[in-house]
């Protein structure tokens, strides 16, 4: 059964930050790829929600690299999957926030 994506005003926040920079340092095509590949990340986990690493198991949270310096952190319940924040990877682990 598929679920429905969710995410925070915080993943939404963070996803717009990585566009606007991505198309200001890269440029629009760079930045079209980055969001294709996070709209095919949806398509797949709607389907396949334990695809990520569980990197919380208290809280239930997993972890995706759509791309190698971004991550995607998220939560899974029966009806969707809760998109909670997107990291930059080369920041540290320190300062990851889900």
């Amino acid at each position: 059964m598929a679920r429905k994506i969710r995410s925070t005003k915080r993943a939404d926040r963070r996803f717009e930050e990585i566009k606007e920079y991505l198309t200001t340092e890269f440029g629009e095509n760079t930045t079209e790829r980055f969001v294709k590949r996070v709209f095919s990340f949806y398509d797949i986990v709607t389907d396949f929600p334990k695809i990520g690493t569980l990197v919380n198991k208290e809280k239930g949270i997993y972890g995706f690299v759509l791309e190698k310096p971004v991550s995607v952190f998220y939560r899974v319940d029966n009806k969707e999957v809760i998109i909670l924040n997107f990291f930059d990877n080369r920041s540290g682990p320190g300062k990851k926030k889900y």
